[in-house]
Order: C-alpha cells, then structure tokens, then sequence
C-alpha cells in the first residue's frame, strides 16, 4: 500500500511538472523579460526600457465595441428609388473599432458648452463657433419657432440628440471628448493634480489638457504634475524621478472620431446576430430582422420599430395607439438596439460619418476599412531643435500640409524643415486625388464638391426608405439641419476579440 501512494505521489508530480514549468515561464514573462535577448524590462541599470503587460485594450466612456469582419456594402439596399447607383454592392472587410452606444445628446454638448464658457471666458468666438444653429428649427410654413430657444437648453430635450451640428463641428467635439476623457483618467490615477486642488489655484492661468501636447511633454511641471507619476527609469535619472505618461504606457485612449461611412454600415445592420460559424444565414433590411418596420412581439405587436415619418402628414401615428412616439426626435435610448446594442441606428436623426460623398466611391475604396476622405496632416513644430509643438490659442495643436506620404530619410527631413509645406508636389489632399467634379459647376449642374459629406440613417422626417443602412445622402461640411445629428468612434488598438482557439 506504502508503494502504491508513493507511487501516485510521483506519477502527480510528473503531471504537473510541465505546469510548474510553464507557470515559471509566464511569471517570467509577466515580470518582463525580453524573448529575444533575456534582459529584463523597466530595469533602470539596463537601459531602463519601460514595457507594459498589464494594459488591454477598453473602450472609452460610452463606446460599445464592435467586432470587426466582412460584409456586403450596400448590400442591404434591394431597391434604390433615387436611381442613384451610389452604393453598388461590393464585399469589404472592416477592422474592430469602437462606437458610441447612442447619438450624442443635448446634454452632451451642454457639457461641451459649459466647458468651454470655463476655461475661455474671455474668447467669445471659440464659444459662439461651438454653438449649434438651433434656427434650422424655423420654417416660414410651419410653427416649430419654440424649438428655436428651447430644443438644446430645455431639461425636457436634454437626452434628445443634438442637431444643428455641422460635421466641421461634430469633429471638432470629438477632439475636445479627446482630450477630456484622458485628461479625467491622468487625474482619477493621480498623473496630474486633482480637479480640486486644480481649482484651488486661484488667479493661476492653467493652461487646457491637449491629449497630443502632453504625449510630447509640453504639459508638466509645478502645479500641473500630480503624486503618482510614473517612475522615471531611464539611466542617469535621480532616484525616484517621475516622469509623464507615454503612449507606450497604454493609459491614454485612442482619439475619438466620426466612424467611417464603412463602420457606421457594419455597425448599424448588426449582423453578428444573424450569423453561425461564419456565415450570414440571412440578411437584413434595417437593423432589425424582417422587412417590416413595425414590432412583432405579442407585447408590442405593431409599434413602429424605430422613430420615422410613417407617411405624408404622419409623423407621430395615430394617438392613443400604433404610435411611434415621436413628433420630432426622442431620447436617444429610444427603441430597441440592434444586435451589436446600438440605439436608433435607423431613424431619430441622421448621423454624419466621415467620408466625402461621391457617387462612384466604391470604384475608389480600398476592400479593408474603405474610406474616402484623407488629408494627410502633420503637427507644426515651434522649435525644431527641441521638438517642441507649435498651438493656437485654444491651447490645441496646429495641424500643416503633409510633405510625404513615407518617412524621410534625415537628410531630407533637416531640409524640409523651413521649406513651405504648400510648396510642396506630394498631394497630401487623397480626398480629392483624380477625381473629375468641376468645382466651377458647383451649385449649378452638381451639389457636389470636396466639401460633401457623406450622412446616414434617416430621421423623423424621412420615410422608411431612408432608414435602410446602405441608403446614403450628402451635405456641406459647414451645413446643418434638424434633421442630423452624429454618434463618436474610436479605432480598437490590438484586437480585443482577438485569435479564437
């Protein structure tokens, strides 16, 4: 009996050697040790190479991420009563990104708004640039004048979405939610001073957080720098030095941005639900399954699905029943999300992405994240001995004309240095690269110019047609209506999903 334990105790121990081994390995692994050469990371007598295991990759505050795959643009759209032939069907593939949960509301450019009266009380035109044209709610035939002063401000519209929005101004939102998520997280974490000790500094002028100023180490300092900067590791460094968070750190978030006209499709059909093993088993008109667009659940059979104009002189539906529930727009938490547990990605507003609208793109579109838009830019340096960004007065860096499309070699970068960035042959404008619109025949034989861009979705206003995802229109980045309003994403570092086994 004593030979048989014995005998199981070692048979166990060889099982579980390969465990302990691999056990060993990982804990190496997650102290961080290099693969290639064994040296140990964030070493300060080795180099001090400062490497993070622990961060994966989250979403940022109201992001709901989204599996990237392939699918049928313009696959959806079974008829096209415009004749318009502007989303002819083709298979592409797009990436895993991020995006918002619902449209962006009244209460969020509210905050925006608040924010910004703040920090720059005495800039009145940044404020006044910001504000949303709430006279897009007047009509000479209509009465929607109390719209006008109450639509944005009034608590009772707080969670509808913004409209009146330009898409010069949805992007200029995403940059300012930029830079306030990572300024929210390096406070929480205690990288910089905390907002009341920052308010505590009367008759200081602290200068607003810029996500990409910090990264290159322009925001730092006294009255600035908070207790639990991270150790400053480099070699010659006193002990305990601290330093600022770096990209490498894995702390700040990617920028927030409009979605692609690519993204905003994928999202909105939402055809993870209709999927098995790889296959699409069957696709889908609207967001939802069937070809209808009223609700066909015993609990709210024959409510309308998504907020829309039924028909001529419809916009609500008949009281007291069938009712869709919405004059105008609703709360952005309306309806039921699709199968991805987006809201209203049909109906309610429209919502500009950030392509520019042209009838042919899909001749143009590469087949992995399509899209049509790039300006290639670069940050404009101040001083470039020291590497030191040049900003406005916003506190926000000035974005010059890309000079290349590949890096330079030194020689060519020391030289381009002082040379004008308009001067240059390399077409940092793709956007518009060998496209034929005549921009002289803009507004009188075409609409379109490279200022067009591209929104989707449909809303109150539009019938059911419109609220089919591949459907697409187009309006001047520097217009607006009450009809359009627009939802953030933000590109997925790493995969988040990542390789299944």
């Amino acid at each position: 009996m004593k030979y048989l334990r014995c005998l199981f105790i070692y048979a166990f121990i060889l099982s579980i050697a390969p465990l302990l081994l691999l056990s060993c390995k990982s804990k190496s692994k997650r102290n961080g040790v290099s693969d290639k050469t064994g040296v140990s990371y964030n070493d300060p007598y080795n180099g001090g190479l400062q490497i993070n295991r622990k961060i994966r990759s989250s979403a940022g505050p109201g992001l709901i991420a989204v599996e990237g795959g392939t699918f049928v643009m313009g696959g959806s759209l079974n008829q096209d009563l415009n004749y318009d032939y502007d989303n002819v069907k083709r298979r592409v593939t797009v990436a895993s990104f991020y995006i918002d949960e619902t449209e962006v509301s009244n209460a969020d450019w509210l905050e925006y708004l608040h924010w910004i009266s703040q920090n720059y009380p005495a800039q009145s035109r940044v404020y006044y640039d910001a504000l949303p044209d709430t006279l897009v709610w007047r009509s000479p035939l209509s009465y929607n004048e109390p719209y006008v002063n109450f639509y944005l401000r009034h608590p009772a519209f707080q969670d509808y979405p913004v409209v009146g929005v330009s898409w010069d101004q949805a992007n200029t939102y995403c940059e300012w939610r930029t830079d306030r998520v990572n300024e929210h997280i390096l406070r929480q974490q205690g990288v910089l001073i905390d907002y009341k000790t920052l308010n505590d500094q009367k008759g200081q002028q602290n200068q607003a957080f810029n996500t990409d100023l910090y990264l290159n180490g322009q925001i730092k300092g006294a009255g600035i720098d908070g207790k639990n900067m991270p150790n400053d590791n480099r070699i010659g460094t006193e002990k305990g030095a601290k330093r600022t968070v770096r990209m490498e750190d894995g702390i700040l978030k990617q920028p927030y941005r409009l979605p692609t006209e690519a993204e905003w499709e994928y999202a909105a059909l939402g055809l993870i639900g209709n999927s098995w093993e790889g296959t699409v088993e069957y696709g889908k008109t609207y967001p939802w399954n069937g070809l209808g667009v009223r609700d066909g659940t015993k609990r709210n059979q024959g409510k309308m699905l998504a907020n829309f104009k039924i028909n001529s002189g419809n916009n609500r539906g008949v009281a007291g029943d069938l009712n869709e529930g919405g004059d105008i727009t609703v709360s952005v938490k309306s309806y039921i999300p699709n199968d991805i547990g987006l809201y209203n990605m049909a109906g309610n507003v429209n919502e500009w992405v950030s392509d520019v609208y042209r009838q042919l793109s899909y001749e143009d579109f590469d087949d992995f994240n399509p899209y049509r838009g790039h300006v290639f830019m670069n940050n404009k340096y101040e001083n470039t001995e020291t590497r030191e960004l040049a900003k406005s007065e916003d506190g926000k860096t000035i974005k010059i004309p890309a000079i290349s499309g590949r890096k330079q070699t030194w020689e060519q970068l020391q030289a381009a240095q002082n040379t004008d960035p308009n001067s240059t042959t390399y077409q940092y404008d793709v956007r518009g690269h060998n496209d034929e619109t005549n921009k002289e025949l803009y507004g009188k034989t075409s609409l379109v110019n490279d200022k067009s861009r591209v929104y989707k979705g449909g809303s109150w206003n539009d019938r059911a047609y419109w609220l089919n995802p591949a459907t697409r229109r187009h309006m001047q980045q520097d217009q607006s209506d009450a009809m359009t309003g627009f939802r953030c994403a933000m590109t997925m570092v790493g995969n988040d999903f990542g390789p299944r086994r």
